[in-house]
């Protein structure tokens, strides 16, 4: 086997992993061969979870074996920054006052990127609580480039990591900088996304408002595979594209990631706005009680049917006036653009 493997890019590793021309065991402990040679001095991970790493590359070459592939991720060993909660496993969030705390769940995004395949090296170390500094009785990672330069803000461990070839690919967050600047200092293709295209749910919060979870990688492309993982969308998935969706399946935003900017877009009193919000607002109807809102999700199901014309605007409004007492701005909006759709509708015909 290559000594070199992790330096190889995610995108390549993918193609070998699929060929059979290397598996998911192999590339794993020769991962976490490297990691326990250079990661005592470099300190970028928090936790290793090597056993469970191991297990689920052993699953996943059976799959692979068994003509299974579950996409471009499928047996390639990553790491997560240690503010994503993780079943079983410790999630300080670089606080010390939090070494104790292992979640009962994934978060969100972790279950994703298990989903689509990847084997979870561990969780990257980080600042206290994703602030600007690191605890002073934690460690901070060591840029490995130069031990003197400057690691990255609260995700320095996902930066020197995936520099350093200790793994893959890594999730960072990006609250003021946080995917950006570790990226930059560490030579690093860095994304920040759209916030609420990747789910914080299950993930330690700075600035709910301004908190995004996103890849870093040795390359743009391998930043896309990444993304593309932790967001394990449908085939055919696309902004405002709903018909695709099966009732039930997990979607990225809750209700409150949309309540700011549906009210925000909608107030601009732009047509097209309003129907990217309801339609949104559309992926809330078919979530579990315990997920969301039922008033939104019924009455906001009632303003894109009335969008479409399937039922009469004044219907719509009524059905959404629970919710919008609290948003004036909204159901009037919506009211009128329905009446408009339909009334178009009826002129083309």
């Amino acid at each position: 086997m290559p000594s070199d493997l992790h330096y190889l890019s995610l995108d390549e590793v993918a193609r070998r992993l699929k060929a059979r021309k290397l598996s998911s065991v192999e590339l794993t402990g020769a991962m976490l061969d490297r990691i326990g040679k250079i990661d005592p001095k470099l300190k970028s991970y928090a936790t290793l979870t090597a056993d469970r790493a191991l297990a689920d590359a052993t699953r996943l070459d059976a799959e692979t074996a068994a003509g299974t592939s579950r996409g471009p991720l499928h047996g390639v060993p990553i790491a997560v920054k240690d503010l994503c909660n993780t079943e079983g496993v410790a999630t300080a969030a670089g606080m010390a006052i939090h070494r104790a705390n292992v979640p009962s769940a994934d978060a969100t995004v972790v279950t994703r990127l298990k989903q689509a395949g990847a084997v979870i090296l561990g969780k990257l170390q980080m600042t206290e609580g994703a602030y600007g500094a690191h605890h002073p009785a934690i460690p901070a990672p060591l840029n490995p480039w130069n031990a003197a330069y400057w690691a990255g803000s609260s995700s320095s461990g996902s930066g020197a990591a995936t520099a350093a070839g200790l793994c893959f690919a890594s999730l960072g967050s990006d609250t003021g900088g946080s995917i950006r600047f570790p990226s930059t200092m560490n030579g690093l293709s860095g994304l920040k996304p759209t916030w609420g295209r990747v789910s914080r749910a299950g993930v330690f919060p700075l600035a709910e408002s301004l908190d995004h979870i996103g890849p870093m990688t040795r390359s743009a492309l391998d930043a896309a595979i990444n993304q593309t993982g932790s967001m394990l969308l449908p085939e055919g998935y696309g902004y405002g594209n709903v018909g695709n969706r099966s009732p039930g399946e997990d979607c990225m935003m809750t209700s409150d990631d949309f309540e700011r900017p549906v009210v925000i877009l909608t107030g601009l009193g732009h047509p097209a706005a309003i129907a990217s919000a309801m339609e949104a607002y559309m992926f809330l109807a078919d979530w579990p009680a315990s997920r969301r809102d039922a008033v939104h999700g019924f009455a906001l199901k009632a303003c894109l049917a009335a969008i479409r014309g399937e039922i009469e605007p004044d219907t719509a409004r009524g059905l959404f006036a629970s919710w919008a007492e609290k948003h004036d701005l909204l159901a009037p909006d919506v009211a009128a653009f329905a009446s408009s759709r339909k009334e178009g509708s009826r002129g083309h015909a």
